[in-house]
């Protein structure tokens, strides 16, 4: 018993660092309305910050003034943030402003990880060393400095919140913008004072979190996802529940880790079963979710855009045939290297457009596609290795195997949309790749699993196969053309979605649920079967990954990559087949970003810090996507265009310009 209590107190630094994410999160919604994925990632930028300025990378200066230094950085970070990213999106919806801070996220881990490269950095410590000797464990101090400094802050904010002008204003901004506004109050101050807050806030996180861990590109961004459950606890408003939820999932995961030594727990290649810290998270977010989700308050915005239009797809039959000639011809002629980044990209159109179907024609947005690819991927890899059942047997069980986790990733849909699903499906993800995937019992461990090339009696059209390209190097084209076939049939298929009647029930759905339901429309069922759909076209993306990589582990379909897939799907265009095929042209490890690397050395985490910026840019300038305005947009009549010619315009051209606009907010 002595030792539970041990590990309990162990527990109480990590679960206050969780907390003062958490804090982080709830001061980002009080103050501009925004669930703040990016959160950790201002931690972990000023926790390199203070690394840099103490260990001698950018200077060697005393501790005090390093800290007084990181402090001031962290409040400019919060001015940039306010003015380059929140201002921009203020009438946005809830659900722009979550990706647009995804955004932000991407480009600060890609902006460390080429300043800083990949390895852990030692974080100088500003706490002083020592233990106490407590139920016969050894305690560190800092575990109690840490909760105390951040409990004293959680009782200031809750003051400050609640007593204070400043923290009536905020509440009054929050709940009517036009009221507070006719009070002479200014919202964008009061959203710049809070935002400011915030990122003060974490850089006093990324200090402090040098006496339990190192400062890396991974660790405090993804500490992001037990933040938001403590928030969620405290329903993005409370300082007291955020921190003492905090507090005690820090304290559980303690107690997980000791009952880890005990031979009675689970274990996995001669130790701990892995993830099942990532695993508790998770059970805790969706508890969370069910018990305060539904009572997050609303915030009252004197504007909020709609999600972008989903077009009705034009002529989709012709421009498969065009586009796909040309694609299966520069599968042939293109050299081996752009050749394997082309097969790359038509996989990652088709898991793009599972979340055309979630997010674009549902308005869901799902952090776990690409997990679910894993599932399908991993699966095809155990049915053919371990039962030697191989295609096409191995890939349709393996799809059917990633529907049924996408129903169930559904039913938290029943009850939360929006931001609060997202919220869930992140950690859903978080929890397969690190319990599912990091598993060699049904995932791939740190070896990996073997994928066998696929073949049909006898005949191999895997990447290796013997007819190679115009160069005689491999990947085969014949595993190109399979791709490209695929990937045409399940374009062909989202477009008729979209046409249909099920299609129109999902938009139904995504515009107001509540009106869905009135017209008769059964909700629950259309969310359900559109998760399953989804996850249907995610685990034939996963698959055909698996068999394009030949071994996979659990860094083949990791979180952070997820994230990418869902910023590159808004840059490109969310509700549209178009969109999902421009973002598979785009994505990492896709044809464009090989040429840039080949022609000018552009390497990876440039993509990745470039994607993160554009996505910004494009949620303001061209919420509904590049493709999507490409291929969708207004085409002026001949006559139109004659007498643009002469300098004159259509009559009634503003007329038709609003009718065109509330058709596209009506669809």
């Amino acid at each position: 018993m002595s030792e539970v209590i041990g590990f309990l107190l162990l527990g109480i630094g990590s679960g206050a660092l969780i907390s003062g994410v958490g804090m982080g999160v709830v001061l980002s919604y009080r103050g501009a309305g925004v669930i703040n994925l990016a959160v950790g990632a201002f931690a972990m930028l000023s926790g390199y910050f203070f690394w840099a300025i103490r260990s001698g990378e950018f200077a060697s200066i005393g501790t005090v003034p390093a800290v007084v230094l990181t402090l001031l950085f962290s409040a400019l970070l919060g001015v940039a943030f306010e003015l380059l990213v929140v201002r921009p999106q203020r009438s946005a919806t809830p659900l722009a402003k979550l990706i647009a801070a995804l955004g932000v996220l991407l480009a600060l881990q890609a902006a460390v990880i080429l300043a800083f490269g990949q390895s852990a950095q030692p974080q100088p410590t500003i706490l002083p060393a020592g233990n106490v000797i407590i139920a016969g464990v050894p305690v560190a101090w800092y575990n109690f400095i840490i909760a105390g400094i951040l409990l004293v802050i959680a009782v200031v904010f809750m003051a400050l919140y609640r007593w204070t002008r400043f923290g009536l204003g905020t509440r009054a901004a929050a709940e009517n913008q036009a009221h507070a506004m006719f009070m002479g109050l200014s919202p964008n101050r009061l959203s710049l004072a809070n935002t400011v807050l915030m990122t003060v806030m974490m850089g006093i996180v990324g200090l402090l979190s040098a006496s339990i861990t190192e400062v890396d590109s991974q660790t405090l961004p993804l500490l992001i996802v037990p933040g938001l459950a403590a928030a969620m606890f405290g329903r993005f408003t409370s300082f007291s529940v955020t921190f003492v939820a905090g507090v005690l999932m820090g304290m559980a995961e303690s107690l997980l880790l000791y009952f880890s030594t005990e031979s009675w727990f689970p274990t996995n290649q001669g130790g701990p079963i892995p993830g099942y810290d990532e695993l508790l998270i998770f059970i805790v977010l969706v508890v969370a979710m069910f018990l305060r989700a539904g009572k997050i308050p609303a915030r009252g915005d004197v504007l909020e855009r709609r999600l972008p239009a989903a077009p009705v797809p034009r002529a989709p039959v012709r421009s498969a045939l065009i586009y796909g000639a040309i694609a299966a011809a520069a599968l042939y002629f293109l050299p081996g290297g752009f050749r394997g980044a082309l097969i790359t990209s038509l996989i990652s159109a088709i898991l793009l457009l599972s979340l055309v179907i979630t997010t674009g024609f549902l308005g869901q947005v799902s952090v776990v596609q690409l997990a679910l690819g894993g599932v399908a991927g991993f699966a095809v890899s155990h049915f053919a290795t371990n039962f030697g059942i191989g295609f096409p047997w191995a890939p349709i069980m393996g799809v059917l195997l990633a529907a049924v986790f996408g129903l169930l990733c559904g039913i938290p849909a029943l009850r939360v949309r929006g931001v609060s699903l997202a919220v869930v499906t992140l950690a859903a993800a978080v929890a397969i790749e690190n319990f599912g995937f990091g598993n060699t019992t049904w995932g791939g461990g740190v070896t990996g699993s073997y994928v066998p090339p696929p073949s049909l009696f006898g005949f191999n059209f895997g990447p290796n196969a013997s007819l190679h390209g115009l160069d005689g190097i491999e990947p085969s084209p014949l595993f190109g053309w399979f791709v490209l076939i695929v990937l045409v049939l399940l374009g062909l298929f989202v477009c008729n979605l979209r046409r249909s009647g099920l299609g129109q029930d999902m938009l139904a759905v995504r515009a107001n649920e509540r009106a869905a339901a009135a017209a008769g429309i059964n909700v629950q069922y259309t969310k359900l079967l559109g998760f399953t759909l989804s996850a249907a076209v995610a685990g034939v993306g996963g698959a055909l990954l698996a068999y394009n990589y030949g071994s996979i582990t659990a860094d083949s379909y990791d979180t952070i990559t997820a994230l990418a897939l869902i910023a590159f799907a808004y840059i490109s265009g969310i509700t549209t087949v178009p969109g999902a095929i421009w973002g598979g042209l785009i994505f990492i490890g896709s044809i464009t970003a090989y040429a840039l690397q080949d022609w000018f050395g552009i390497q990876g985490e440039w993509f990745t810090l470039i994607g993160g910026l554009l996505l910004i840019l494009t949620l303001v300038q061209r919420p509904e996507g590049v493709a999507t305005a490409m291929f969708y947009g207004p085409r002026p009549s001949l006559r139109a265009l004659r007498l643009t010619r002469r300098g004159g315009g259509p009559p009634g051209g503003s007329q038709i310009a609003d009718r065109v606009g509330e058709a596209k907010v009506a669809s």
